[in-house]
């Protein structure tokens, strides 16, 4: 007899026991049968209630667990389906709970296949689609959201591998040529037993083991940087050998018979080049004077850009020696790189200063045309262009002082030095040009004021000159009537003034109006008149 069976009579013969101690309680009591069989019936109700409540309860459960078999029996033919698996059978004469348990254990074992299964297939086709874009080739052709079968995952494995033995040859052949081009420019053999074997052997039977491929992408690296340091020292040997042809003026003959090696960088270039090198130092020894002279050269043009002062160009003093020696020259040639690499690390606030120069000395030679009345006489449209180019130089003067001054403040910072030009401050030297500007326009107005008062002095005492640009007349030709008003107008005058007061020359005639001359004491006062006016003028 099963367990439950066994408390199952044991609850009878418990509510028995109850029910015959209740009857014992109500006969003491004294309990009518009425009131008896009320109590009866509710301790049946209580009882029965409670039995039905849990029969309910063990009903739904027993549901549930028909519904979960239903659910898992489901997914697991779909799981089975798609795993391309026979579908799991059911064990005869177990319960429902358990059937409904191993049911589930095999569905989450699906699940768990079919997600390795996933992630395999993902890696594969990341491997794939690399060896595609390297081999140019076309892609296995896969679905990625389908579940792949063992087999079709194996197949794609070899796919996988052979392809990447495809991939691995390519990469040998590729570095083979790249490590057998490297040695022919380095002009070197192979030395080592795996150099051989890239270099001499036959392809096929090159072992392409990883470790190989690695050692070749070594060697290749190494040749790399053997290249980069010929080319580093070939240039280095040019600019050397450039700058001693320059200075010992080798003839264009001898660079051009020279001139292959100024562009490769092989290790017969190298050697030639050093050997060069070796060649103009030697030559460079016998004509020190000369590249002393041609260093010196050099020196006076940095100093130029560099708008140093003469204090600061006699600082230094081997450049005034003449006692030419080795040790000169390197004195010279550390000054020059001094002042070739000063220069280009302040390159662009010295182009700077030299725009304002050429801007400031453009500006001036406009100013000066301004003021020449021949200017007006052109007929070519420059006039227009001239006074165009005055004003653009009017504005971009002060946003050139504006950025050299932030330029120099910042280079003041880092130097902790004033900065100068020519032993003076470019600022300072800035304002002084344009006070000594603006002083000689003052002086030009102030000159031409005078001219002015002059000229009308001139023409108050003696009259006005008439330029006329009409026919040439002949000396003494004038017409009667002419002749006969210059005679009254000259009747009042000393014989001695009388020539003065007409003049044919060719071009023009001088002259003054046809009335009588007035006295002395009228013209001191029309001339008191007219230096009054005149000042009242410019006082205004």
């Amino acid at each position: 007899m099963r367990k439950s069976e066994v408390l199952a009579a044991e609850a009878v013969s418990c509510l028995n026991k109850a029910l015959c101690h209740l009857k014992d309680i109500w006969e003491e009591i004294g309990i009518p049968e009425d009131q008896r069989l009320q109590r009866t019936n509710v301790v049946k109700s209580h009882i029965k209630n409670l039995l039905d409540m849990m029969i309910q309860e063990e009903e739904s459960l027993k549901k549930r667990l028909i519904l979960s078999l239903q659910t898992c029996k489901t997914e697991m033919e779909k799981l089975c389906l798609e795993l391309q698996l026979p579908v799991f059978e059911e064990e005869a004469g177990i319960s429902m709970l358990q059937q409904e348990k191993n049911i589930r254990t095999q569905v989450e074992a699906l699940i768990k296949e079919k997600a390795q299964r996933m992630q395999q297939l993902k890696a594969l086709l990341e491997q794939d689609q690399d060896l595609c874009d390297v081999l140019c080739s076309v892609p296995y052709g896969i679905a990625p959201d389908s579940v792949p079968s063992l087999e079709t995952l194996d197949n794609f494995h070899q796919h996988i591998a052979n392809q990447n033995e495809e991939r691995r040859h390519a990469e040998f052949t590729e570095l083979k040529k790249q490590i057998i081009l490297y040695m022919e420019e380095l002009d070197r053999v192979p030395e080592t037993s795996f150099e051989k074997d890239v270099v001499c052997e036959d392809e096929d039977s090159f072992c392409l083991s990883r470790d190989n491929i690695t050692s070749l992408k070594l060697l290749l690296c190494q040749l790399e940087e053997r290249k980069a340091e010929n080319e580093a020292m070939c240039e280095s040997h040019r600019e050397k050998i450039q700058q001693l042809w320059d200075r010992l003026q080798v003839p264009r003959e001898e660079r051009e018979a020279f001139s292959q090696h100024m562009v490769t960088s092989k290790k017969r270039n190298l050697d030639a080049l050093q050997t060069e090198v070796q060649r103009l130092e030697e030559l460079k020894l016998q004509n020190i004077r000369n590249v002393i002279d041609a260093i010196r050269s050099e020196i006076t043009v940095f100093w130029e850009k560099c708008f140093l002062s003469t204090e600061q160009r006699q600082a230094f003093t081997p450049y005034f020696s003449e006692d030419f020696t080795e040790d000169l020259l390197s004195l010279h040639d550390a000054e020059i790189q001094r002042l070739k690499q000063h220069y280009e690390d302040h390159k662009e606030l010295f182009e700077g200063v030299q725009q304002w120069e050429q801007s400031w000395r453009l500006f001036l030679e406009l100013e000066k045309k301004a003021t020449d009345p021949s200017r007006f006489t052109n007929r070519g449209g420059n006039l227009l262009k001239e006074e165009k180019q005055r004003s653009d130089l009017l504005k971009s003067l002060p946003k050139i002082e504006k950025r050299l001054k932030a330029q120099i403040d910042t280079w003041e910072q880092e130097q902790g030095r004033d900065f100068q030009v020519n032993g003076q401050k470019f600022l300072q030297y800035v304002e002084e040009q344009w006070e000594l500007h603006r002083i000689e326009k003052e002086k030009e107005k102030l000159e031409r004021h005078i001219k002015k008062s002059k000229q009308t002095e001139e023409d108050m005492l003696y009259g006005t000159a008439v330029r006329t640009p009409t026919k040439r007349r002949f000396l003494g030709t004038a017409t009667p009537n002419k002749s006969r008003k210059m005679g009254n107008a000259t009747s009042s005058i000393s014989s001695g003034t009388s020539n003065s007061t007409m003049r044919s020359v060719y071009g023009g005639t001088v002259c003054r109006s046809p009335a009588p001359r007035p006295p002395l004491s009228a013209n001191k006062v029309g001339l008191i008149f007219w230096e009054t006016c005149s000042h009242r003028k410019h006082a205004h």
